[in-house]
């Protein structure tokens, strides 16, 4: 008896040893064409994400997280850890070019401490494809706002390196759904990195599978995409709770830029009209919904004004899977994992962002753009004021204006198109 009860103790230390020393997984959800104004738990006057708002609300919601304003160069951020000047991605043609033989992604990365990775979704203005640059897994489709086939073009994917034409009753967002089922049940033992890119909420708006027959009022139709998205969300939550997962998985859902279009002019926050939309230098174009949920390691749930740079998931991923980070290439992140851990550290003073020939460094109150103007930003997101320098602003203009110098982005890559970021290659040739 005595025997049994030693094996069983021992048994019972090695497994939870085991258990706790099981490394987090990680997914990454992001949103496409999502600004503030969409979630409802950042003051959405229009919609509501009742999923999401519940993962705020147990997790810690950013209302200071930036990327840049256009997709390819912030999709290019969040998976290099830096900034476009230094891997070239400040337009969306310039972000084809950018090589795995020189560009660490997080997959690679990460699959240095054993973890599996998949890649869900849109790929976008990137190069090559998933596989090149590290994932293990992926389901992409070509474009963005991919939801159903249409008669007058062939809407095709690829699912591991099989290309497949999306049949006329299949609903992009649900085979992508189902895909991620799949992978979390093959490597539920496993720890996996997964990069679950949505097709919500780019245009063309059109039906989902819940909209009512005959609707075709834009603001409703835009409203079903933002709760078609967070169904998919609550999915993907039973689905992790269903296969036991929840507790050790960071979950981050973040927009890859503001709020796009015919959508900008509609959404409200508490009343108020935005500053900025995709593809601008205002506040909105890069200011993001940012929650991230982590069930077994955040203890006091919350909101959190630190500001959170899109360059900041490299380090900060890399340190919670115990992964050394590159040292080929200048990172821009500065991990902010010890605020999820509840730990004492240092949070970052500013955040970059470029895109096409123009940028700017913004600290909590204050933004320098690259022509020089300074403007308040204390009143974002809903106003951003033209400074009159005076002595106070002055120097607070030389502070930002140190951070642009050292970081020179006129000495890297410049934009090599029409200056708005979006292609490289607007002019016909004559």
């Amino acid at each position: 008896m005595r025997y049994f009860k030693l094996l069983f103790a021992a048994l019972f230390i090695v497994n939870g040893v085991a258990a706790q020393s099981k490394k987090p997984n990680i997914i990454f959800i992001l949103a496409d064409d999502l600004g503030i104004d969409g979630v409802s738990s950042y003051g959405a006057d229009f919609f509501k994400t009742p999923v999401i708002d519940k993962l705020a609300k147990e997790g810690i919601r950013y209302t200071n997280a930036y990327t840049v304003p256009l997709c390819g160069p912030s999709r290019a951020l969040i998976l290099t850890g830096r900034y476009g000047f230094r891997t070239g991605s400040v337009n969306q043609d310039m972000t084809a070019n950018i090589k795995p033989s020189v560009e660490n992604m997080m997959p690679a990365i990460l699959k240095k401490v054993g973890y599996t990775s998949s890649m869900i979704g849109k790929w976008g203005q990137l190069p090559l494809g998933p596989a090149e640059f590290g994932f293990d897994d992926y389901l992409r489709y070509f474009g963005s706002g991919v939801y159903v086939a249409k008669n007058d073009k062939k809407e095709k994917y690829v699912v591991n390196g099989t290309e497949t034409l999306l049949k006329k009753d299949e609903y992009m967002p649900d085979l992508m759904h189902d895909h991620m089922v799949n992978f979390l049940s093959k490597h539920k033992k496993d720890p996996f990195y997964l990069y679950y890119s949505l097709t919500h909420v780019h245009g063309e708006i059109i039906a989902t599978p819940d909209t009512k027959p005959g609707t075709t009022d834009y603001k409703e139709l835009y409203a079903d995409n933002i709760s078609y998205m967070d169904k998919l969300v609550g999915k993907l939550l039973h689905t992790l709770d269903s296969l036991k997962l929840r507790e050790n998985t960071l979950i981050v859902f973040f927009g890859d830029n503001g709020t796009a279009g015919q959508a900008a002019t509609i959404g409200r926050v508490n009343g108020q009209k935005l500053s900025g939309k995709k593809g601008t230098m205002q506040e909105c174009g890069s200011l993001v919904p940012m929650i991230v949920n982590w069930p077994g390691v955040i203890k006091k749930p919350g909101v959190s004004s630190s500001l959170i740079d899109a360059a900041d998931f490299v380090p900060t991923f890399a340190e919670i899977a115990g992964a050394p980070l590159p040292t080929t290439n200048i990172l821009d992140g500065q991990s902010f994992a010890y605020q999820l851990k509840g730990s004492k550290g240092t949070s970052r003073d500013w955040i970059f962002t470029g895109l096409g020939n123009d940028w700017y460094v913004r600290s909590a109150n204050w933004k320098l753009m690259k022509s020089g103007d300074l403007y308040d930003m204390r009143k974002a997101p809903f106003e951003e004021k033209l400074v009159v320098l005076d002595e106070k602003t002055s120097l607070e203009k030389q502070k930002l204006q140190l951070i642009l110098d050292k970081l020179n982005p006129a000495g890297g890559y410049l934009d090599n198109g029409d200056g708005s970021g979006r292609h490289a290659n607007k002019t016909k040739k004559k």
